[in-house]
């Protein structure tokens, strides 16, 4: 319990002392109510203090003018009827402020959940400089420079391991329990705990631009941007809070008027009463605090999980998917490629191997890793030249001064060389050496152990259909499609022709289903923005993901997926939950109060029960665990 609600507390507290005191003691007249109003000003005195504020500032209409206006109401009819009853309009105020009281709490621990989930930002850095340490702010650390991550620490900043083997806790980040081993030559990221060796880092991003700052500025800015029902209840609070006080001041003042008119008496105190209480009823505090916590402990729960959501316009939007688009590599399947044969070599198969690897050699896509590894020799940049790559087709260099080409039949095609088609399933990288067709080499993926289960998921979580895009040849596409049971594949696409297809899937989609894509991220940045949601997969370390997507899963598990639209569906359950009960209740409790039949006591169970109920029923968003 913080300062402010400790502070609170003590005031509730204080309120209820001098309430029983002044039930039992002899006190009447003046002094009674110097008394009850002192009470009053304990419990109330911060709640007419906005209202006054808001009035100044032209914001009348909000729930602390509502407040204000009903307590001073009461207070003033227990005056003029000389009842001495003032324990109506301090019960209100004080049942006003517990459900403050326990809407702070409830907020508070969201934010606790999620500020313990992101404790990630690390307080600083061991600096390697002439074979010494030194303990610096990571945001003085350069790109290039070495440091070294004892046992027990958190690597403050991107980079790749020069020296030492460990274990690496990786729960922050991703939700998985599980450490992931790293060596010499792997890249580690920022946020990450090292368990067990000392590592030796070289930086490779600034600290503003490594994955912990950008993680925690994406959930620290996912609360500006609103959902279509957060919009909703804003809008509605707005047309809402006036339409009811006029409504209170008509009670007040009409049924007494026509009285007079028919000669059946005013009634001034019976009706104001009912205005009063009326106003109290009105408040509509459950739906403006309720929705905004829903969303908030909904995106909380998320990132627990290792799913983070920009917002609650896409946790919105993620609830609404019938049909989720994938991308193959690296998303359905683990990316990690091998050279399985090399077929109508008409040279030395280590040869051909070697002109594949050093053309190949600029590039990062993991078809050239591939090539690079099974190759094994050492790549001399020096022997390339004239490297030009064509999307889509390949690649041609120079290797020795003498012309390679390699890539898939497009390319061939392109040049004019004829070529030899092959049967064997995979990718297939055709060669071009010095004008002439030298053979093909055969690359396999492999498909990831949960991909043919997070279809299953995504199917039982109601999602209507899935589809698969890729580069890859009709056949590898199809393999993979059947495997998975994918619902629709398309095949041999360039970049631009998958954008063309999500056009295409988006056209002709039912009206109150949206589409997500799944892609890795980085080379599907254009796909990804043009879906109605864009799923950002395996993409830990990469800003292209975190910048073009809307929800970014922190590892590469596919089963993550379901998981996702699982957690956004009980959110949005809950916060539609919460505006039915508040709405139906509200509105008949008004009824009830317009004729009579609801008191005041009555009227703060309309109000503050009524949000005390939705806050709590909010703070369910945030249990994901076992969806």
């Amino acid at each position: 319990m913080n300062k402010k609600q400790r502070k609170m507390l003590i005031r509730i507290l204080t309120t209820v002392v001098v309430l029983v005191v002044l039930a039992v003691a002899p006190v009447t007249g003046i002094l009674q109510f110097v008394l009850y109003l002192l009470a009053y000003l304990v419990i109330g005195y911060d709640i007419l203090g906005k209202a006054g504020r808001g009035i100044l500032n032209r914001r009348v209409f909000d729930e602390n003018f509502l407040m204000a206006v009903a307590t001073l109401g009461a207070f003033a009819l227990a005056i003029y009827n000389r009842s001495g009853d003032y324990v109506e309009a301090i019960a209100v105020m004080w049942f006003y402020q517990v459900g403050e009281l326990f809407q702070s709490y409830a907020v508070g621990k969201s934010r606790r959940n999620i500020s313990a989930l992101m404790d990630i930002r690390p307080d600083y850095a061991n600096l390697e400089c002439e074979g010494r340490l030194t303990k610096v702010d990571p945001e003085e650390v350069e790109i290039g420079s070495v440091i070294v991550v004892q046992p027990g620490e958190k690597v403050p900043i991107d980079g790749v391991i020069l020296e030492g083997v460990s274990s690496m806790n990786t729960s922050a980040l991703t939700g998985e329990s599980l450490p992931r081993d790293v060596k010499e030559g792997d890249e580690v990221i920022s946020g990450c705990i090292n368990m067990t060796g000392v590592l030796r880092i070289r930086t490779r991003k600034e600290f503003g631009e490594s994955t912990v700052s950008k993680i925690l500025e994406l959930v620290e800015n996912s609360s500006s941007r609103k959902s279509r029902s957060e919009d909703f209840i804003a809008k509605f609070a707005r047309v809402y809070t006036p339409a009811v006080c006029y409504g209170a001041l008509a009670l007040a003042f009409v049924p007494p008027v026509v009285g007079l008119l028919l000669g059946t008496g005013a009634q001034w105190g019976t009706w104001v009463y009912r205005a009063l209480t009326f106003l109290v009823i009105s408040c509509p505090c459950a739906l403006v605090i309720s929705i905004p916590l829903s969303f908030f402990a909904g995106i909380g729960g998320a990132s627990r999980e290792g799913v983070l959501i920009k917002g609650s316009n896409y946790m919105e939007t993620l609830s609404q998917v019938g049909c989720v688009v994938f991308d193959k590599t690296g998303t359905l399947t683990q990316g990690v490629f091998e050279v399985s044969g090399v077929h109508h070599n008409i040279m030395e198969e280590a040869k051909l191997l070697e002109y594949a690897a050093l053309a190949e050699c600029a590039s990062s896509h993991p078809i050239s890793k591939s090539l690079q590894k099974a190759y094994g020799g050492e790549i001399d940049r020096s022997r390339v030249t004239m490297i030009e790559e064509i999307s889509g087709h390949g690649i041609l260099a120079k290797v020795d001064g003498i012309p390679v080409a390699a890539g898939n039949t497009r390319l061939m095609e392109k040049l004019g060389i004829p070529f030899r088609e092959c049967h064997t399933t995979g990718t297939i990288i055709h060669m071009a050496v010095d004008g002439t067709y030298a053979g093909h080499i055969v690359i396999s993926d492999i498909i990831k152990p949960g991909s043919r289960d997070a279809i299953s998921e995504l199917k039982k979580a109601g999602v209507k259909k899935t589809v698969m895009l890729t580069g890859d040849t009709k056949k590898v596409a199809a393999q993979v499609a059947s495997e998975l049971d994918v619902d629709q594949v398309y095949s041999d696409l360039l970049p631009a022709d998958k954008v063309s297809k999500v056009e295409e899937l988006l056209a002709v989609q039912q009206k109150r289903q949206k589409l997500a894509f799944v892609g890795d991220g980085i080379n599907d940045a254009p796909v990804l923005t043009r879906a109605d949601i864009g799923i950002a997969m395996g993409a830990m370390g990469s800003d292209a993901a975190i910048e073009a997507a809307d929800v970014v899963l922190m590892d590469d598990d596919p089963m993550q997926i379901a998981k996702a639209i699982r957690i956004s569906r009980k959110c949005i359950r809950i916060v539609y939950q919460n505006i039915v009960f508040a709405l139906v209740i509200k509105f008949g409790c008004l009824g009830l109060g317009a004729i009579g039949i609801a008191n005041m006591w009555f009227a703060i169970f309309a109000d503050v029960g009524v949000m005390i109920i939705a806050v709590l029923n909010a703070i369910r968003a945030l249990r994901v665990h076992r969806l």
